[in-house]
């Protein structure tokens, strides 16, 4: 298991490239993880004799909430990442079931399950940032969010180079 001395310097610096190179839906994405996690942190169990023995509830509850966001982000995005980032954050989230399933199940499982999403997520956010960067300096243009998404009255702005 890594550390968190590590995880958070990952998501640093993953954080520091999206929020160069990427657009506005990989933006948002990064933020929603940044969010997640430090409501993770502090919502997980004080004592860690007792962490990850039982189920979570407040871990369970931020994953739900990091769930819907990114399903709600794949809705209204002009990308393909986010489905797969709220598909890997699904099983997460399910993965809480885990304790409810079995009493049997070993409290580094848990932890485990619920740490391993982390890395692949963020891995698939940079991924996005990149292929914006990319697309960006091709085209010149490169929408973040779907045109049916944008709110009546606001204007929308054809493929290419904008103002």
């Amino acid at each position: 298991m890594t550390t968190p001395l590590f995880y958070w310097t990952v998501l640093a610096l993953c954080g520091l490239y999206v929020f160069w190179r990427g657009g506005a839906a990989e933006r948002v994405g990064m933020g929603i993880v940044v969010v997640g996690s430090i409501l993770t942190t502090l919502s997980a169990s004080a004592s860690l004799t007792v962490r990850f023995h039982s189920i979570e509830v407040g871990m369970f509850l931020v994953d739900v909430a990091v769930f819907v966001a990114f399903a709600a982000l794949a809705l209204f995005a002009d990308r393909f990442w986010p489905l797969w980032v709220a598909g890997l954050q699904l099983v997460g989230t399910l993965s809480h079931t885990l304790v409810l399933a079995s009493s049997q199940v070993v409290a580094w499982a848990y932890a485990v399950t619920q740490a391993l999403w982390a890395y692949p997520i963020l891995l698939i956010i940079v991924i996005g940032a990149a292929r914006h960067h990319r697309r960006l300096k091709l085209s010149g243009a490169d929408p973040s969010w779907t045109r049916s998404s944008v709110p009546p009255g606001l204007p929308t702005h054809p493929p290419g180079p904008t103002p």
